[in-house]
């Protein structure tokens, strides 16, 4: 684990801020993985979306398991994810939707956010409440351990990186999405630790934008933890219904109660 006075992956000169104090109920969620063969998993997000009662919703990340790039839209293969972003537009009709990219969906773009009426947010960002200011990240950014994995995601994320993917063919980058999950499935076969948020880079972050609680997603520990007497880490679920047990959880903030995780039940198929 890094000190906490490590060398951590530097904050841009302005970090984005939302002022939500006027908001009294607010929802998270992440790493939902959406993707067709687990149509169980969405339909358990689809019917929690429904039946959502809340001021702002905020998707930290990898909603979708893949995301090709938002020319993928026009892919007569794409109903599923022609029609997820549908079901999110509904919910903008509502309440604001906040999107924060993650690792497997950072190529999800302005004209998938506009098709869903969300609002992009940059990672991390600031949320202004009426008790408190959080900071908001995907997560992976600060799992530092990981060193094999922050080379690769300096390297795809760089802008380079990304014109160059873009110019490339839809086939083609179906054919290295294929690649690349078979390269991830063979890592998880073969290892059993896995690198968590870094404590002291949390703690920097927070200091440096003066927030008291960091949520995030990507780590799949869904847990609180205390950093100090004034800091707290609150990480989200990942979402799978075909799990047991289910991991199917929404995270709530009420004004004057404060957080709470939402279980949420498996769809009968």
């Amino acid at each position: 684990m890094q000190s906490i006075d490590s060398p951590v992956i530097p904050l841009p000169d302005e970090v984005m801020r939302l002022d939500l104090r006027d908001k009294n109920h607010i929802a998270f969620l992440s790493d939902v993985h959406l993707e067709v063969s687990h149509h169980s998993t969405y339909l358990a997000w689809s019917s929690h979306l429904k039946l959502l009662q809340a001021d702002a919703l905020f998707i930290l990340g990898d909603l979708f398991e893949v995301w090709l790039g938002d020319d993928v839209l026009q892919h007569p293969a794409a109903d599923f994810e022609r029609q997820c972003l549908s079901e999110i537009l509904a919910v903008s009709q509502r309440m604001p939707v906040y999107w924060m990219v993650g690792n497997r969906d950072f190529l999800l773009d302005t004209q998938a956010c506009l098709s869903a009426g969300m609002r992009s947010i940059a990672d991390p960002c600031v949320v202004m409440t009426s008790q408190e200011d959080w900071l908001l990240s995907h997560g992976d950014a600060l799992c530092l351990d990981d060193t094999a994995y922050q080379a690769y995601r300096r390297e795809i994320r760089s802008s380079e990186w990304i014109t160059r993917l873009k110019e490339t063919s839809l086939n083609e980058r179906m054919v290295l999405a294929k690649e690349l999950k078979a390269q991830s499935q063979l890592s998880k076969s073969q290892n059993t630790l896995w690198a968590d948020v870094d404590a002291g880079a949390a703690l920097q972050w927070m200091d440096a934008t003066q927030t008291s609680v960091l949520i995030h997603g990507h780590t799949h520990r869904p847990q609180e933890h205390q950093l100090s007497v004034s800091h707290q880490r609150i990480v989200l679920s990942d979402w799978d219904a075909q799990a047991l047990p289910p991991r199917l959880q929404s995270l709530q903030w009420t004004r004057g109660q404060g957080f709470s995780r939402k279980a949420l039940t498996a769809p009968a198929i």
